[in-house]
């Protein structure tokens, strides 16, 4: 029955029961379980979607929101069916002003096309968390990446959200300008709530200039600790780097056989600095003293566009190497932590995956504190999957133990919803609440986040 007033009310172009698309809709990049959607809607601007809420409401339907279903903790998965929410058809620009470093954008645009568009205009939307995500993926689950160092994450680029309500109300959570001291941060509240809180159709981002000049370097390190060493070294002399990142010598030796590098099988950071000629020039220079005293090795240095891309593609293509051995699963961690415990955390994370007999590497952007782990398992062997879990869920303990929190990017979704007492305690019950003021039917991506009562 809402099926059909769904297709009376938007048309059935907007409306799908394809068997393909139900499946498309059903899973993302994570192992968690696969569930389809009774039916896919494909809106194509903000009163499309009050519509498909209205109905929903009248229904009691659950309603799921999908970007690009690159997510990691089953966030897009409609684990109660319902509709799910494609925005692939809202990915226009709003509006753009350039001279006010900021762009207002539809959530279905992907960070890739809106780059393609703000580059040419000497500005970048700067947070790379590999994927060609969505915005809107981004800014609910408070995306971030290799940047991250320098950036931020995708909350610290927003100026203003436009959000469709449960009860089908319309609000603005900010303005235009650089700052407010203005009321609740409401933006900062919507930024990483999964869909569950409200539907966002329209995203007003902060841009950044491009950098004059950008060089890429590399060096190793005979353990994974001293790499991490290295990394809080580097923060603590106050060199601004863009981009710092941690990958073991496993993944390295993966990835180098899946994409046909030589890049040296050691334990590995990769930087980027960016700014001015002189400016970066003098960052490297001391970057490569500091690294040389602590004993590094294999500095390598690419200052050319053509050379960086190559030595990012290899970084970017780690995770895709271990999901591309054939007849693995896996599964990871991406816990963040004070930097002065990162060194301990990294040494953790490779003790876990050594111990339990399994495949694995340690990588991440450890110049915010940030790492992920990446465990293969064999789906048919009784036990690996067991295994593989356990080392995710006590690097999440030990994490939240020392001040950190179980996930730094990925989101809570389905994988993390076990944490949240523990590292939130009682605060917990105040998430329950907001959630409760503005979905108390709990339509908005049920099951996300934390568990229902």
């Amino acid at each position: 029955m809402f099926i059909q007033k769904l297709i009376e009310r938007l048309g059935s172009d907007k409306v799908s029961q394809n068997e393909t698309e139900l499946f498309r809709h059903s899973h993302d990049e994570s192992f968690h379980k696969a569930v389809e959607p009774d039916v896919v809607c494909f809106p194509e601007s903000r009163e499309d979607v009050e519509t498909i809420m209205d109905i929903a409401r009248e229904f009691k339907i659950p309603v799921t929101a999908f970007g690009a279903g690159s997510g990691l903790e089953g966030q897009v998965i409609p684990i109660q069916k319902g509709i799910s929410i494609n925005f692939e058809n809202m990915n226009n620009v709003v509006n753009f002003s350039p001279e006010d470093l900021m762009i207002t954008v539809q959530p279905g645009i992907t960070r890739l096309q809106l780059n393609k568009l703000v580059n040419r205009h000497g500005l970048m939307f700067p947070i790379d968390p590999g994927a060609d995500a969505t915005i809107g993926g981004m800014v609910a689950t408070n995306a971030s990446g290799t940047t991250a160092v320098r950036y931020g994450s995708t909350r610290d680029q927003l100026l203003d959200l436009e959000v469709v309500l449960a009860n089908g109300t319309v609000i603005h959570t900010g303005s235009h300008a650089k700052k407010s001291s203005s009321g609740y941060h409401l933006t900062g509240l919507f930024a990483g709530s999964e869909g569950t809180l409200g539907i966002i159709t329209e995203i007003t981002l902060r841009l950044h200039g491009i950098p004059e000049h950008t060089v890429a370097a590399r060096c190793t390190f005979e353990t994974p600790e001293a790499c991490a060493e290295a990394a809080k070294t580097i923060l603590l002399s106050g060199i601004p780097v863009m981009r710092m990142e941690l990958v073991d010598a496993e993944s390295i030796s993966t990835v180098n056989a899946y994409g046909g590098y030589c890049l040296p099988v050691s334990h590995s950071l990769f930087f980027e600095f960016a700014g001015t000629l002189a400016g970066v020039e003098e960052e490297v220079r001391l970057a490569e003293q500091l690294m040389r005293e602590l004993g590094c090795g294999n500095w390598d240095v690419a200052s050319g566009s053509k050379e960086r891309a190559e030595l990012w593609k290899a970084r970017h293509e780690m995770a895709y190497a271990y999901q591309h051995i054939k007849g693995m699963a896996n599964t990871g961690a991406d816990v963040c932590v004070p930097i002065s415990r990162l060194p301990e955390l990294v040494v953790y994370a490779r003790e876990l995956i050594d111990a339990s007999g399994l495949t694995g590497g340690v990588l991440g952007h450890v110049g915010d504190g940030n790492f992920h782990t990446i465990v293969l398992y064999d789906p048919n062997v009784a036990g690996e999957q067991e295994k593989a879990e356990y080392t995710n869920e006590a690097l999440a303990i030990r994490a939240i133990e020392v001040g950190g929190t179980c996930t730094g990017e990925h989101g809570v979704g389905l994988g993390k919803r076990k944490f949240q007492e523990m590292e939130h305690g009682t605060a917990v019950g105040i998430m329950k609440q907001m959630k409760q003021l503005l979905d108390p039917e709990g339509l908005l991506n049920p099951g996300k986040i934390f568990f229902a009562d």
